[in-house]
């Protein structure tokens, strides 16, 4: 009991730390100067994956690969099936087609990628860094996308997903009036104590949420996999789900879409790439036999789903959830 006391107690840490480290980087970045654009593409991307990224990386460090490799696989099948899912359930979600063929074979080749670095390559320091070199060329080519959009051409995928996060906190990107100095002093030092804030609490929670996932698995006879591919997994995909059902419900199911795409390949090019270089580690055999099959069925009938009419709709959206639900089952020993 007091194990998953102190797991309840790391997913809030985590999950408030990564919303007050958005916030204050988003607002430091804006005094900095930085456009709106590259600040959805960066800091919003990568401040709202920090939950997945700090325990990835803190469980590699403890000696969990299972755990570390699990949130990453998990996640992004945790993003489709159940997140896109009840997004769908709640208001059919519009596809762009343009979108839906540049972005979404972006997540497809990513899940064939990490297929095959679990069948032939560890996902070391080597390995991690062409990851974050792809996710750098993924972000150059995304914000030239931006720059030069068209209606017919749809946005991407990393700017939907900061788009998401708008409809959660529509203030934080509202136009900045002129302010004194002296405010402008104390709002800038207020903006780097909520993000220098917000990086501690996200660094204390996934530590808190390591430890007591490593300490259930042990006293339940689960394996620490299936703990980072289920509880950590859905816990860390919180941000995503919350924005996601929101901007559904707020009749911005447009961006749902898009921010489910730009997460998964946040997650396996920036998340799995940081992991491997700052703490290498394996991929386990049960992950790469089934787990990351998993991901790439379920990248491979989003996109045929979605081009079915070019909408997902609410019957759509419950097979999904129905299927994740599934998939949770074959998991645990019967």
């Amino acid at each position: 009991m007091t194990d998953m006391l102190l797991l309840l107690a790391g997913f809030i840490v985590l999950l408030t730390g990564g919303e007050l480290l958005v916030r204050g980087s988003v607002r430091v970045a804006e005094y900095a100067g930085m456009s709106p654009l590259l600040i959805g593409l960066t800091l919003v991307g990568f401040g709202t994956s920090a939950p997945e990224l700090v325990t990835s990386v803190q469980a590699a460090l403890a000696g969990s690969p299972g755990i570390a490799v699990g949130n990453i696989v998990g996640s992004n099948i945790a993003n489709i099936l159940l997140i896109l899912g009840v997004s769908a359930a709640i208001m059919p979600v519009p596809v762009n087609s343009s979108a839906i063929r540049r972005d979404g074979m972006i997540v497809l080749a990513s899940a064939l990628l990490f297929n095959a670095i679990g069948l032939f390559l560890p996902l070391d320091r080597y390995v991690g860094g062409a990851l974050l070199f792809l996710l750098v060329l993924y972000l150059w080519y995304a914000y030239r996308q931006e720059r030069a959009i068209t209606a017919a051409n749809g946005h991407t995928a990393a700017f939907e997903r900061a788009e998401a996060v708008e409809q959660i906190h529509p203030d934080d990107t509202a136009p900045k009036t002129r302010r004194r100095w002296s405010s402008f002093r104390i709002d800038l030092f207020t903006a780097l104590l909520t993000a220098l804030g917000g990086l501690l609490l996200v660094i204390a929670g996934g530590r808190l949420l390591v430890d007591a996932a490593v300490a259930i698995a042990r006293s339940y006879d689960v394996s620490e996999t299936v703990i980072g591919l289920t509880i950590i997994a859905i816990g860390t995909s919180m941000p995503e789900l919350v924005t996601s059902a929101v901007a559904a419900y707020r009749k911005h199911s447009d961006v749902a879409l898009g921010n489910i795409l730009g997460s998964n390949i946040y997650n396996t090019l920036g998340i799995g790439g940081a992991t491997g270089l700052m703490s290498p580690t394996i991929i386990p055999e049960s992950v790469v036999r089934y787990d990351n099959l998993v991901m790439l069925a379920a990248s491979v009938v989003l996109l045929i789903l979605a081009r079915t009419g070019y909408r997902l709709s609410r019957l759509e959206g419950s097979v999904m959830v129905a299927a994740y639900a599934f998939y949770l089952y074959t998991l645990f020993p019967k």
